[in-house]
């Protein structure tokens, strides 16, 4: 019995075994700064903080005015690196992304002028106002971080993350996302109406700061260098086997279910497991349980999944697919 109960006091120390305090309190001290000016949206900043840790990007979708833009720009603020904004237009071309070559009549050579996205953090503001050939310009820095121009590769400066904006509600003027890029993020946020308490809370900040946003008052939290040492520590959560085999069930069965008609890829695997460690970890675990899974499965499988036209003819949803997933299959112990 005595070998019994050091042995569980040992595996209790070993299950501790990373210091994630540290993450916890700069994490709290992300949330205080953006609350200095957002009033709720609890739910989207946890997210959007779960994908920098998870090293992934996250597109944010909702109707105007719920401050999907100014909460992209004050979580950049909070971090202390080189932030950069693109608003996407019919006429934007990969060139105002990407940068372009130059001939430069000194030198008589042509010059590599990099563009916005030679950054770390990147807003682009809705995304789906630009054209196909601008939308495939992102498809190999976001995959794979780099850019190849004129035969030469750019690696991007770690930590690079993209956060992108779109309404769901105006499609005039709007190019649909295509699942390959879709695909490349790790997270698709929906942004509701506040309610109608933090609406009144809104209205009385509003008032009280005179209707100016004043981005000053925002601190810097997180160096680059932080951002990174935290990357890494999230990859050492412990995750047992049976929780993988759970994703794996999550997964497979959007590929075998009647309601879609097209399921997730195993980057939508890898997705789930990437930000339940991340969940895990700043709620000051260093084991992923079946709830962080649940937590992240949602906002990963939304924007990957595609219902048959005959769901969509009956007004289903990708949520409502996804929840009956969940109810399915059977939560390990």
């Amino acid at each position: 019995m005595e070998d019994s109960n050091q042995h569980d006091s040992e595996d209790l120390n070993f299950t501790n075994r990373i210091d994630l305090k540290p993450l916890q309190a700069h994490v709290e001290n992300i949330k205080k700064e953006i609350g200095k000016i957002i009033v709720g949206q609890n739910d989207m900043v946890e997210l959007l903080i779960i994908s920098i840790l998870s090293n992934g990007h996250t597109l944010i979708e909702g109707v105007p005015g719920v401050a999907k833009t100014v909460t992209a720009k004050l979580l950049a603020r909070t971090l202390d690196v080189d932030f950069s904004r693109i608003q996407f237009t019919p006429d934007l071309m990969p060139s105002d992304i990407l940068g372009t070559s130059i001939f430069n009549v000194k030198t008589n050579e042509f010059e590599y002028k990099k563009g916005p996205i030679f950054s770390n953090i990147i807003l682009i503001d809705e995304i789906n106002r630009a054209p196909a050939k601008t939308q495939a310009a992102l498809f190999e820095v976001m995959a794979e971080r780099q850019i190849t121009i004129d035969n030469n590769q750019f690696i991007m400066e770690p930590p690079f993350l993209v956060f992108a904006t779109q309404n769901p509600i105006e499609q005039e003027g709007t190019y649909r996302l295509p699942e390959a890029q879709l695909d490349r993020f790790l997270f698709k946020i929906n942004v509701d109406y506040p309610s109608l308490d933090d609406e009144i809370q809104i209205l009385i900040d509003n008032h009280k700061r005179e209707d100016q946003l004043d981005y000053s008052t925002i601190n810097s939290v997180l160096k680059a260098s932080d951002i990174i040492r935290y990357q890494g520590l999230i990859k050492q959560v412990l995750v047992e086997d049976h929780l993988l085999h759970y994703i794996a069930s999550i997964v497979n069965n959007t590929r075998n279910n009647a309601n879609l008609y097209l399921g997730a890829s195993p980057r939508a695997s890898i997705a789930i497991l990437n930000a339940a460690k991340a969940n895990a970890a700043i709620q000051g675990r260093d084991f992923v349980t079946p709830d962080d899974i649940k937590r992240c499965t949602k906002a990963v499988l939304k924007h990957r999944l595609v219902l048959t036209p005959e769901r969509e003819m009956e007004a289903f949803t990708v949520d409502k697919v996804v929840d009956q997933i969940l109810e399915t299959i059977e939560i390990p112990r």
